[in-house]
């Protein structure tokens, strides 16, 4: 079994940091395990520590101030020690299988630059993200205005970057991109792409990270064993407003850093007001929801 070192950055995560650190545990799988922590306000680390503070295998990292998901990833990638490095969101549980078939799927394919596993609801369900196509600015356009729904009429051109919907293969498969909550790779492909980009605060660096990865010829792989239970959003709930802005401001960035010489102006432009909008919407959203 390679041992695997996991990266968690916990911001007010709560109960739920533990949680995920005694599924880590719980498998039994060799580890090292990185809490890198952005000054979180509540008792997340005071909890694992009185759990888990005695374990050999657990580091716990704290930042003076909240740096951001990406830049504490890269710190949590210093810190490692081991060939496969994986990226866990505080509010994700796995099981005694995640571990091994992430590594078996990147050891299988030496072109392999990354691994997701299948991101679970509670109920079981197959959640959004774990396997999805780019959202370049007309899937996106597609997605906001709802055109999406004309996918099985028209599947060339209204179709839907969200693949959880579609049958899940019996194997891995090739992917354009996957989730930042459950992300697996090699320490040889961080050395040839580089980490995260930290020009992005919170969102969207996952989606960055894929496209630099698969630029640099590196393949992307689904791995539907490797089963993740993610209780989505418990970090960014009481501040949604703050994570909304983050969310389409990075989702900006990744649009004109990657897409701005592919797209005439006139549809980046409709793409850009329809983020914004978005945004407004759901603060409106909050606000309103907050007053009641």
């Amino acid at each position: 079994m390679e041992p695997v070192s996991i990266v968690i950055v916990n911001f007010n995560a709560g109960s739920r940091l533990g949680d995920c650190v005694a599924s880590i545990v719980q498998t039994g799988y060799p580890t090292q395990i990185i809490v890198v922590d952005n000054a979180s306000e509540d008792d997340s680390i005071q909890r694992l520590e009185g759990g888990y503070g005695g374990l050999e295998n657990l580091r716990i990292f704290r930042n003076g101030a909240n740096l951001g998901f990406s830049r504490a990833c890269n710190i949590g990638t210093k810190l490692a020690s081991w060939q496969y490095i994986l990226y866990l969101n505080p509010d994700c549980v796995i099981d005694g299988n995640t571990l091994p078939a992430l590594v078996n799927a990147l050891k299988k394919r030496p072109d392999a630059g990354m691994a997701g596993g299948m991101l679970i609801n509670p109920d079981g369900t197959e959640q959004a993200g774990g396997r999805r196509a780019v959202p370049t600015p007309w899937r996106a356009l597609v997605r906001l205005s709802g055109l999406y729904r004309l996918q099985n009429h028209y599947p060339r051109i209204f179709y839907d970057f969200l693949q959880h919907h579609e049958k899940v293969p019996d194997g891995e498969m090739e992917i354009e991109a996957t989730s930042g909550a459950c992300m697996m790779v090699p320490r040889k492909v961080i050395e040839d792409v580089g980490g995260f980009d930290e020009g992005y605060f919170l969102h969207v660096e996952d989606l960055d990270w894929c496209m630099r990865i698969r630029e640099k010829g590196w393949k992307i792989v689904f791995v539907p064993e490797a089963k993740v239970v993610h209780l989505k959003g418990v970090c960014g709930r009481d501040r949604p407003i703050f994570v909304e802005w983050h969310k389409h401001r990075g989702l900006m960035r990744f649009y004109r850093k990657f897409f701005r010489d592919q797209y005439p102006i006139a549809l980046m432009v409709a793409v850009a007001a329809g983020v914004w909008g978005h945004f407004l919407a759901l603060a409106g959203y909050h606000v309103l929801r907050n007053n009641r």
